[in-house]
């Protein structure tokens, strides 16, 4: 078994505070991204600057984790208005393999589903599809914690899942 509390423990942020210091401060909406030239990180990316940016998430705190090194991660959240969001950097993805987010199946990354999701936001929408910049079979997650205790998850089942993000955080207010 996973002690949750353990793993948020050793991660820590660009500030240099641990995930789980932060969630004893305030609810934290820790989301593992895909890699930045994955169409549906782009695509994440987006939609979680606009929440932010509205302060739709308002008392929890927004943790990227990412598979990249700080200096391209750094270019990729200032593009997208995220640069003040605190982030992980796993480019060996211990983190996500300890939060249980496996590599994907052919099906998962290249099935049909994801082919449609990903005409729809590289195309249609205009995320483009960039270069692999981490572990291109990586899945993604979304957590929401709360003094060290995951509240909340959603594991992917495809890499073209969308989370309800605002979803996730307004369970916070009902309980």
């Amino acid at each position: 078994m996973v002690l949750y509390s353990d793993v948020i423990q050793n991660m820590i942020t660009n500030d240099g505070n641990s995930v789980f210091d932060q969630s004893n401060k305030s609810d934290v909406l820790l989301v593992f991204l895909r890699h930045f030239g994955c169409t549906f990180c782009r695509e994440a990316l987006e939609e979680l600057s606009t929440l932010q940016n509205e302060g739709k998430f308002q008392n929890t705190q927004l943790i990227l984790v990412h598979m990249s090194n700080e200096e391209i991660a750094a270019k990729y959240f200032e593009r997208y208005h995220l640069n003040h969001v605190l982030r992980v950097a796993d480019p060996d993805c211990k983190f996500y393999k300890q939060f249980g987010l496996l590599k994907g199946t052919f099906n998962q990354l290249f099935g049909f589903r994801s082919w449609f999701r990903g005409i729809e936001a590289g195309l249609i929408k205009g995320y483009g599809f960039g270069m692999q910049l981490g572990d291109g079979f990586q899945m993604p997650g979304v957590f929401l914690i709360s003094n060290g205790k995951i509240l909340s998850s959603f594991i992917h089942k495809y890499a073209s899942d969308k989370p309800n993000y605002l979803k996730m955080v307004s369970c916070l207010s009902v309980q």
